[in-house]
């Protein structure tokens, strides 16, 4: 089955646990980190079936992000490690190692440079084909003073998913 049929069979399940929480998680410069999202876009662009994910400037993710060519996202079935999303999405990887501290089960990926959360649900790899940074001049204004009162905006990450499985 190609990888643009088994990525839409399992749209639904994306969409529904994505609000929820999921781990994307990048390697560079030998290190590793995951944070919590809860934001995103999949589609099809460029022939290619895409997950777009946005990383704060802030983030010590995003650091990674700009260092790396792949990211993964994992998302936990059922409620699966629900509090290490939660101590994920709070504690910063400038301070940590998350995967050791937080005891967070990494496995290597299959085609992604970097890990995954190992006995978690649906993989998603991917390779960055494209990255824009939020350009706040263009947002709705409510959207603006929402969710960027202190102006700490997004950079969005185009991955052509070249891996998508359940490893649970």
């Amino acid at each position: 089955m190609s990888i643009r049929q088994v990525f839409f069979d399992n749209a639904t399940e994306l969409l529904t646990q994505l609000p929820r929480g999921a781990f994307l998680s990048v390697q560079a410069n030998d290190r590793a980190n995951t944070m919590t999202i809860g934001w995103g876009l999949m589609g099809f662009m460029w022939r290619k079936p895409i997950l777009m994910v946005m990383v704060r400037f802030s983030r010590f993710t995003y650091g990674l992000m700009e260092a790396a060519d792949t990211f993964t996202v994992s998302l936990p079935r059922s409620g699966k490690y629900k509090e290490l999303l939660a101590q994920a999405g709070t504690l910063s990887g400038r301070d940590m190692d998350k995967f050791k501290e937080l005891n967070i089960p990494a496995a290597q990926a299959q085609k992604a440079d970097g890990p995954v959360i190992d006995q978690c649900g649906l993989i998603l790899e991917c390779r960055t084909l494209y990255k824009q940074a939020l350009n706040p001049d263009d947002l709705d204004p409510e959207i603006r003073a929402s969710f960027y009162e202190d102006e700490d905006y997004h950079m969005l990450y185009f991955g052509e998913v070249l891996a998508c499985y359940h490893n649970d």
